[in-house]
Formats: C-alpha cells, sequence, structure tokens
C-alpha cells in the first residue's frame, strides 16, 4: 500500500480524497494555486505545495508543475479527482514514465472510452445496446446535416471529447443544424482543444440512468446498481438519487450486466460509471462511459457501505477486490442536492466571494462533502460547485423529507446561491412523484425566462 498520495485537484473532491487517505494511514500532498493558499483542502493535507497563478491551466491543468511536486515531495501516486486531469492520457502517460502510479484506469482505457465515437464502436463490439448514430467522427457541418437529415430529427449533437455537458446541442430540424453544429464545434475546441463531433438520434423525455462499476487488474468486475441523473440544468446534473423510481429488478439486473460488460470490453480497471440513456418503453442505450470517479459518488456509498475512493486506491495499488457480485447489496435510498455558488435569478451566473457564515447540517442519514468554512474567500476561477449534500433513509418518501430538512438548516451567507432553488425543487410535488421530465420542462422554461 501506498505511504504518500499527492491530489491532483481541489475543493470538496480534495478534501473527500484526504479523508480517505487519513483512515487508510496514508499520509497526502495537495497541490494549490495562489488562488487557493487557504482553501480547505491545502489545510488538511500533510502537505501543501503551490504549483502556480489562479488560472486552472497555469495550476491544476499545469501536468509539469503537478509531477515536479508529486516527485520532490515522494508521493507513489497520484489520485485526480474529477474533472481537470482525470481523464487526459497524457497525463496518465506522463505519471507512469515518471514511476508514479495513476489512482484510475489504464491511459489506453482512458483513450478508448474518452472519445465518444470509438466508445460506441466498443459499446457494439461488446453486444452493449448504442443509440443509433453516426458511425465515424465529424468534422464538417454539411457532412452532418446530411447524414441528420438522414437520420431523422430530432439528433443530438455531441463532442468526441466531450464531458460535463459542453460540447452538446440538440437540432430539432434541418433548418437549424448548422448553426448548432458550428457552435457545439466552437464550444468544444474551446472546452477540449478538439472539433470532432458525432451524432445520436434525440430520445424526447429519456431518463438518464447511470451504473457504477468497480474492476480490479484482475478483471474481477462487479456493479454497485444505478443512480438517476435525470434532473439536469443545460445538461448539468442537479439531483441525483440511487436507487432509480423507474427502474425495476428486471432492468436493473440488464443494465448492471451490460455495464460489466462494458468495463470488460474496455480492459478498465478502478471505480468508473457506465451511463445510459432510457426510453419510456424501458428500452436502454449506452450513452458514455466515465473513466473517473463521479461528483455524485457519494449516493452509491450510501446505499452499499462501500467506500469508492477507498477502493480505487486499493485497486491501483494491485489488491485484488475484496467483493463479488453477491456481496453487493443496496440498502434505502440516497438523494443528493449540488449546492453551487451561482444566482438562479441572474441566469445561473457564477458568483465569488467571502462566506460570512456557514452552519451545516447533521443527523443520522446525513452527509455533506464540502469546501467551505467561516471566512474562505470563494474565488471565481473554478467550478462553482461548493458542496453536497447527501441524505439516506429506509424509503424514497422518507429520504425526500430528510433532504427537504437538511436543506432548510443549512446556511451559506455571503455570496448568492442556488440553496433555496434546490429546497424548492425537492419540495415540489413533480419530485416527490419522480417527475423527471417535467421537472426539467420546468427548469428550461425558468432559464429562458430569466435569460
Amino acid at each position: 500500500m501506498y505511504q504518500k498520495i499527492l491530489i491532483a485537484n481541489r475543493g470538496e473532491i480534495a478534501v473527500r480524497i484526504i479523508r480517505a487517505c487519513r483512515e487508510m494511514g496514508i499520509e497526502t500532498v495537495a497541490v494549490c494555486s495562489t488562488a487557493d493558499r487557504e482553501a480547505l483542502h491545502a489545510q488538511l493535507a500533510d502537505t501543501c505545495i503551490c504549483i502556480g497563478p489562479e488560472r486552472p491551466k497555469d495550476s491544476y491543468l499545469n501536468m509539469e508543475e503537478i509531477l515536479s511536486a508529486a516527485v520532490s515531495s515522494g508521493a507513489q501516486a497520484i489520485h485526480p479527482g474529477f474533472g481537470f486531469l482525470s481523464e487526459n492520457t497524457k497525463f496518465a502517460r506522463m505519471c507512469i514514465r515518471c514511476g508514479i502510479d495513476f489512482i484510475g484506469p489504464s491511459p489506453e482505457s482512458i483513450e478508448r472510452m474518452g472519445n465518444k465515437s470509438e466508445a460506441r464502436k466498443t459499446m457494439i463490439q461488446a453486444g452493449v445496446p448504442v443509440i443509433p448514430g453516426t458511425e465515424e467522427a465529424l468534422t464538417d457541418a454539411a457532412e452532418g446535416k446530411r447524414l441528420a437529415d438522414e437520420m431523422g430529427y430530432p439528433v443530438m449533437i455531441k463532442a468526441c471529447a466531450g464531458g460535463g455537458g459542453k460540447g452538446m446541442r440538440v437540432a430539432r430540424s434541418s433548418r437549424e443544424f448548422t448553426d448548432l453544429f458550428e457552435m457545439a464545434q466552437r464550444e468544444t475546441m474551446q472546452a477540449f482543444g478538439d472539433d470532432k463531433m458525432y451524432l445520436e438520434k434525440y430520445l424526447e423525455n429519456a431518463r438518464h440512468i447511470e451504473v457504477q462499476i468497480l474492476s480490479d487488474k484482475s478483471g474481477n468486475t462487479i456493479h454497485l446498481g444505478e443512480r438517476d441523473c435525470t434532473i439536469q440544468r443545460k445538461h448539468q446534473k442537479l439531483v441525483e438519487e440511487t436507487p432509480a423510481l423507474f427502474v425495476d429488478d428486471a432492468l436493473r439486473q440488464k443494465m448492471g450486466e451490460a455495464a460489466v460488460r462494458a468495463a470488460k470490453a474496455a480492459g478498465y480497471y478502478s471505480a468508473g460509471t457506465v451511463e445510459f440513456l432510457v426510453d419510456k418503453d424501458r428500452n436502454f442505450y449506452f450513452m458514455e462511459m466515465n473513466t473517473r470517479i463521479q461528483v455524485e459518488h457519494p449516493v452509491t456509498e450510501m446505499v452499499t457501505g462501500i467506500d469508492l475512493i477507498k477502493q480505487m486506491i486499493r485497486i491501483s495499488a494491485g489488491e485484488t477486490l475484496p467483493y463479488r457480485q453477491t456481496d453487493v447489496s443496496v440498502r434505502g435510498h440516497a438523494i443528493e442536492c449540488r449546492i453551487s455558488a451561482e444566482d438562479p435569478e441572474r441566469g445561473f451566473l457564477p458568483c465569488a466571494g467571502t462566506i460570512t457564515n456557514l452552519y451545516l447540517p447533521g443527523g443520522n442519514g446525513v452527509r455533506v462533502d464540502s469546501l467551505l468554512y467561516n471566512g474562505y474567500q470563494v474565488p471565481p476561477y473554478y467550478d462553482s460547485m461548493l458542496a453536497k449534500v447527501i441524505v439516506h433513509a429506509d424509503s424514497r418518501e422518507e429520504a425526500v423529507r430528510k433532504m427537504r430538512s437538511a436543506l432548510g438548516e443549512l446556511v451559506i451567507e455571503g455570496i448568492p446561491t442556488n440553496l433555496d432553488f434546490q429546497y424548492n425543487l425537492v419540495s415540489s410535488s413533480l419530485f416527490r412523484e419522480g417527475n423527471a421530465s417535467a421537472i426539467n420542462e420546468e427548469l428550461e422554461k425558468r432559464y429562458r425566462k430569466v435569460c
């Protein structure tokens, strides 16, 4: 087992990884930008090394500085968290060349599943259902329009190297296709430095269901049930829960088995997530695989009792999974709400400033993963997520009540947040009914009105 791990990330996920390492008796090295010298992750780690100015490209995306920090500190492994360099094959390979373990899958698996069009081919070969769409990457809008006209509208335009909702547009007619294609292409170039796109048939009112998997380096692979991530704003998840109301036992088994096949086809080890779209007739289709830990991983931990961060570390160190599929059981219901520094009344505009008053909820079955403390200055350079409130109860009805109680207790003052927005969302009759499609329609109407 490792004696020292460097965390190549910031915010609540860096804090989460530091805490897991502490419980395992592993020393931690944090990296920070000049804007994050007083951040919680920088203060909690055993060692903190400043790696550059505030802009991500000069610090948290600076591969050479991060690796230099790892070598100089004597870290044996790097955990990338999510975002930043977590799915960067170049960085994973650089780690290997420097004799440092990358806590995640192999560069080859990241490459195979990170490119969306290549992932589709891999899934087709593995017998995993995929959404009808183009087989080859596209760079020309005219060619894309020709294929979309043949496929029939609506179609989803997606970036091959995309993620986090970047480079995605829904074209509902031939007339608007070219503008949307070029808009998505510019966005993916800015976010990922790649202009390759692909098309999928757009499934109206589909459920976004993802399956968590764990796989070790010996090929032992299990799934840990599904998460419903359908409630989203502009392709950004807002609320996640498990188990999914829409999924019955038969569908759950089929999706779990498909996720395991997908992981094996990719030669995958570590924690990963296979994302599916499920139509109204409960037909499911592979959408993508996230080759990293997910923001919403805590809900799976709450219902299974399995610590995914610790398992990632153990798998990276060469240990065999201590679980078989028959050992996995889901107990109760868990919900997660993302709390962000953004103003819902101003089109969810990201905000920065100083936290002047903070109170975090607690109690049985309540967990808060956060980067906050009183007096913390939220910088304007990074993702706006401040905290995740997670609850666990015996039933969904009780979990909904518990989430309302927890959000009602949570106090974050000094900057605008989406806290009241989330409280109203989980208090709505639509949420209690599990009507995610209607919620998304209301969110889209509200966003258009505000903007």
